[in-house]
């Protein structure tokens, strides 16, 4: 998980993941991963449109997303 998400933020790849947050529920978001800190990772959520901090090993699954812009 921790390589996937470093390749991501090296890559300034797009990803999405399925959260489960402190609540007990899961989410599913896409992120602009932007750092490792120690067990969190900091991004952009694009879901929320807002900077946000992980637990990493709160993230269930993860992906690469391909963003397409409008042409």
């Amino acid at each position: 998980m921790i390589k996937e998400l470093q390749r991501a933020i090296s890559q300034h790849q797009h990803i999405q993941i399925i959260y489960l947050g402190g609540d007990g529920n899961t989410s599913q978001r896409i992120l602009r991963p932007v750092e490792i800190a120690g067990d969190r990772l900091k991004a952009y959520c694009l879901t929320r449109r807002a900077p946000r901090v992980f637990n990493i090993e709160n993230i269930l699954a993860i992906q690469p997303v391909v963003i397409r812009s409008a042409v």
